[in-house]
């Protein structure tokens, strides 16, 4: 059968991840993947993680998505493949299982679950935003990093015992937990471009948090509420703030919706649909440095829109950060390269 939309959308032909990803989620996979090998072993690692197995596990459980099961989710999965140009449309597989949710496994042939609690509580055009995350996930090639995340928490565990061991781990999953949050609203704006429908995007979102009673809730209240989280209280409350997050890999629903809302008010959304986007022929091209000075940046901007008076000690740190951050990662990428090749010009053009 034809990979083609069912309704007219807007197709972004060989449009690159870096086009949707949040700065500071595209600052570490602009770095890993400019290492080079590095993307080879993390895939090996993501061998600890049976990736046979897990489809096996739903192939024999769960119930997956074709013409002629859930047919319309099966067109949802094909349009989005279409409209953000992915080259192999992936599986899809519906569980039964009440807790809302959905997830992208795998790296050499990634696939996607959602749970009969998600596909319950969602309409036709949020069930479209939901997909098209999935596949946005896909797309980043987040499922190799989200691996060795899982890798670490898991050894984490084992190693509890072991103060220094155990801190050091900790601080790296801590940091992996930062960046997982943050590929979470990358495929939020993946969701979006997917469906088309940014009311249909906020809908979905609001419905993580409160639930199927949608003529209860009200989205000008609810980017209230992500205004009033953000705004902070005393320190006390910054302090909670962060322990909230330990642990945690994805962000609060409030948060989402405003950061959804922020990027769409601000034109991103509307330049990416009139084909002002990057091309995944020029990845290759991305600087790494560039890429962490814009994530660094990103933080401070956010810290400056907030009256959190914790954050408001971190501003200047992170625009001194943002200028050395980047050097440094130029620098490192540059020693993993080996150097410029030695067929390549003094312009660094081949």
């Amino acid at each position: 059968m034809a990979n083609t939309p069912d309704r007219v959308r807007v197709r972004l032909s060989e449009i690159s991840p870096r086009a949707y990803e949040h700065p500071a989620d595209r600052g570490a996979l602009v770095a890993l993947r400019s290492l080079r090998g590095f993307d080879e072993v993390f895939k090996r690692m993501s061998g600890l993680f049976n990736e046979r197995a897990l489809r096996l596990m739903f192939l024999s459980g769960a119930v997956r998505v074709g013409p002629t099961q859930f047919p319309h989710l099966y067109d949802y999965v094909r349009d989005a493949a279409y409209v953000l140009d992915l080259d192999e449309v992936p599986e899809l597989y519906v569980q039964m299982n009440p807790k809302p949710n959905a997830m992208a496994i795998g790296s050499q042939k990634p696939f996607i679950v959602m749970t009969t609690g998600l596909f319950d509580l969602l309409e036709a055009e949020e069930q479209r935003f939901v997909i098209g995350h999935e596949v946005g996930h896909i797309l980043s090639g987040h499922a190799v990093y989200r691996t060795m995340l899982l890798a670490l928490i898991q050894l984490a565990a084992r190693v509890a015992w072991i103060p220094l061991g155990y801190i050091g781990l900790r601080a790296i999953v801590a940091a992996l937990e930062e960046w997982y949050r943050k590929s979470e609203l990358s495929c939020d704006r993946a969701g979006l471009l997917a469906c088309q429908d940014p009311d249909a995007a906020k809908r979905a979102l609001m419905k993580l948090a409160g639930g199927s009673k949608l003529v209860e809730m009200n989205p000008d209240a609810f980017l209230e509420q992500a205004r009033e989280y953000e705004s902070g209280g005393d320190a006390r409350d910054s302090f909670l703030k962060l322990l909230s997050l330990m642990g945690t890999t994805h962000p609060f629903a409030v948060v989402r919706l405003a950061q959804l809302h922020r990027w769409i008010e601000d034109g991103s959304y509307r330049r990416i649909i009139d084909g002002d986007y990057p091309r995944r022929a020029s990845d290759r091209d991305a600087k790494v440095g560039e890429e962490a000075r814009n994530a660094a940046n990103s933080y401070k901007e956010s810290w400056e829109r907030s009256e959190d008076p914790l954050l408001g000690t971190l501003r200047d740190v992170a625009g001194s950060a943002a200028s050395a951050g980047g050097k440094i990662f130029d620098s490192v990428a540059d020693r993993w390269r080996g150097g410029p090749r030695r067929d390549e010009g003094a312009n660094g053009s081949s």
